[in-house]
């Protein structure tokens, strides 16, 4: 059995995510190691000063993993620092900066090994669309590659920003067999240690399958 995954639509560490009550219990610890990779260009220390008053908050306290470039990902102590972590959570930002600082590392190998091992693992916004193996271009809607943590899945983030147009068009472009889910801000797919899921948060996640709406149960379970 994995650890806990959360795909987390957005708006992180904020009002609203009540289900990282549940990721720090699930944690078996007080602590979460915090990766504001996707947000190296973009003011990545008030992600942080955001996730450790939000953590503090629920009783928790963080580390941050400081890595930013492809340099960074390859140190040793980036290597043991998530090693030893119990959660670990990837920020909003650039899916396509995370992928490129992330992909084909020994750091996300020992990432996707701990996960595997029980360790907790989330990713918002950019930090949930790059788990994927098929990734949602910000850019135009298009898919392109992920890391491919969750496969046969992917992720729309902010769904509740996106306009019925830009949906239709990345629903309708997906890949037969592909599950599109559209995940608001401050709302997560969870999958248990079992490879079920569920939606927790503030808003309704919709799943699309062959560009036709269908249910939760459409998501890929343990084995997929």
């Amino acid at each position: 059995m994995s650890g806990v995954l959360a795909l987390v639509g957005g708006g992180e560490w904020t009002d609203g995510c009540t289900f990282d009550h549940e990721l720090l219990e699930a944690s078996g610890g007080g602590a979460v190691l915090v990766v504001p990779t996707a947000a190296a260009y973009e003011n990545h220390e008030k992600h942080v000063v955001a996730a450790r008053n939000w953590f503090e908050s629920l009783g928790a306290s963080i580390a941050v993993l400081d890595v930013y470039t492809r340099r960074d990902a390859l140190e040793d102590a980036s290597i043991a620092a998530a090693n030893s972590a119990s959660f670990v959570y990837f920020c909003d930002g650039s899916p396509m900066h995370l992928r490129s600082v992330l992909k084909d590392t020994a750091l996300w190998d020992t990432i996707v090994q701990r996960w595997r091992e029980g360790m907790v693992l989330a990713g918002a916004g950019a930090g949930a669309v790059v788990m994927c193996d098929h990734m949602v271009d910000p850019r135009g809607g298009a898919f392109t590659v992920g890391l491919g943590l969750a496969t046969r899945l992917s992720v729309i983030p902010r769904y509740n920003l996106w306009s019925p147009e830009k949906s239709h068009r990345t629903v309708k472009l997906a890949p037969p067999g592909l599950v599109v889910a559209g995940v608001p801000e401050h709302t997560a797919l969870l999958r248990d240690a079992h490879g079920a899921w569920r939606a927790a948060g503030t808003g309704p996640v919709d799943v699309f399958l062959h560009g036709e709406k269908v249910g939760l149960d459409a998501l890929p379970g343990e084995n997929e």
